[in-house]
């Protein structure tokens, strides 16, 4: 089992920014394809960003040019940066991690975009 500690959400206002960190002690943490899904009410949980290696990424449409993923293999932990939110993207954010065919996922961070 791998575990996933998400920190970083909270309430911002629209424009504001925000980084999320996922921490995990896994020692496959740098083969790992991590990711960062969201989840609205109502919604099905979508896709945000991943990233393999140290740069290949990939975004959503709705997170290109406005979000930025990275890792710190030697600290285990990937980031999600925020920047001009907006209240769209209200949503609890998930941590997600593709190690050797399996599939692990956090607890989840609310990330709430509101004046």
């Amino acid at each position: 089992q791998v575990e996933l500690v998400e920190s970083g959400g909270g309430l911002v206002q629209p424009g504001g920014s925000l980084r999320l960190s996922c921490a995990t002690s896994t020692p496959f943490f740098s083969i790992a394809k991590m990711g960062w899904y969201r989840q609205a009410p109502g919604n099905q949980r979508d896709l945000v960003a991943t990233i393999i290696g140290s740069d290949s990424t990939d975004y959503a449409a709705s997170a290109l040019g406005r979000f930025t993923i990275s890792r710190d293999n030697a600290k285990k932990t990937v980031y999600l940066q925020m920047n001009n939110l907006k209240p769209e993207d209200t949503a609890v954010y998930y941590c997600n991690a593709y190690i050797i065919g399996r599939e692990f996922w956090g607890q989840g961070t609310q990330v709430t975009v509101s004046s």
